[in-house]
């Protein structure tokens, strides 16, 4: 009981930092967005490197490390997520810095729907009923946003299906979240460095050539990656998959909150009807989860 606690309290914590990401972003909104990128990856992998050495797992690291180039497939399926984990990264801070923070949270409440959708495609996962029911109304919301928009959604798709294979890939590579953050910010960290060289070189460098406040933020991107990360890994170790499931919706509903009320962002009738839909597959999803796995649950507890 106390670990589901600790569990609840890590995962809440959690999705609440990464509710807030937009008005951090919004701070260093001066800096290009692809320069925020990299310094993300570059700070992730040296902090989370440097937490990992103070807790003395480094032997650890090493060892996960000779694993996955032992695994050809682990390896180079752990390199191509962390290569969505990037472009979800990109797509999200691009968005929240041109005004399109809705857009964000759309594609946050769809990536759970997408997640099922893959996993049927690729896991041949089955759906249940209630699940079917989800996606049809997940659906119908996508569609009568692009009705009235004239155009796809495309940030909302994006997010939610780089997460989504990012989440398919992760499923299938056993490794801590904490030192598997090293690993992926690893295969990436080169082409940040080379990225930040060319900045360098063609004088569009923000990073200590703006002020010290933009400098410390960069370098807090790190920090403010890996910290959620590091929760929800407590979180999900001690509280049922269905909860974190649930949990998880608290980012995308303050994300929605920041662009509609402190941002000011457009959200009129036809946002509100679309993100209804939405809210309705999410809910049909969340109850049909818990009724299956409290099913589950009692099955395995009578045999």
């Amino acid at each position: 009981m106390e670990n589901e606690k600790k569990g609840i309290v890590a995962s809440v914590f959690a999705y609440i930092l990464w509710g807030l990401f937009p008005l951090y972003w919004k701070v260093i909104q001066h800096v290009t967005s692809g320069e925020i990128l990299a310094s993300r990856v570059i700070w992730s992998f040296i902090l989370t490197l440097i937490f990992v050495l103070l807790i003395k797992q480094g032997k650890v690291l090493v060892k996960d490390f000779r694993e996955l180039w032992q695994n050809q497939k682990a390896f180079w399926s752990l390199c191509l997520a962390a290569y969505l984990v990037s472009a979800n990264w990109f797509i999200y801070i691009w968005a929240v810095n041109h005004d399109h923070i809705i857009q964000t949270s759309l594609g946050y409440y769809m990536n759970p729907i997408f997640s099922i959708l893959l996993g049927i495609i690729f896991l041949k996962e089955r759906m249940t009923k209630a699940q079917v029911l989800a996606l049809l109304m997940a659906a119908i919301g996508v569609i009568i946003l692009i009705a009235s928009y004239g155009q796809i959604p495309w940030i909302s798709i994006g997010l939610a299906l780089s997460f989504g294979f990012y989440g398919l890939l992760k499923k299938q590579i056993a490794l801590d979240a904490t030192r598997g953050l090293v690993i992926e910010t690893m295969f990436i960290f080169p082409v940040a460095i080379i990225y930040y060289c060319y900045l360098y070189f063609q004088g569009n460098m923000s990073f200590l050539h703006v002020d010290m406040k933009t400098n410390v933020f960069l370098i807090g991107t790190g920090i403010v990656t890996a910290l959620p990360l590091v929760l929800f890994a407590v979180g999900a170790q001690n509280i049922p998959l269905y909860l974190v499931g649930f949990i998880q919706y608290i980012a995308p509903t303050m994300t929605l909150i920041l662009g509609v009320f402190l941002y000011h962002e457009s959200f009129g009738h036809t946002e509100l009807i679309s993100f209804s839909f939405i809210w309705l597959a999410l809910i049909i999803f969340s109850i049909s989860t818990i009724l299956e796995m409290r099913k589950t649950y009692r099955l395995s507890h009578k045999s």
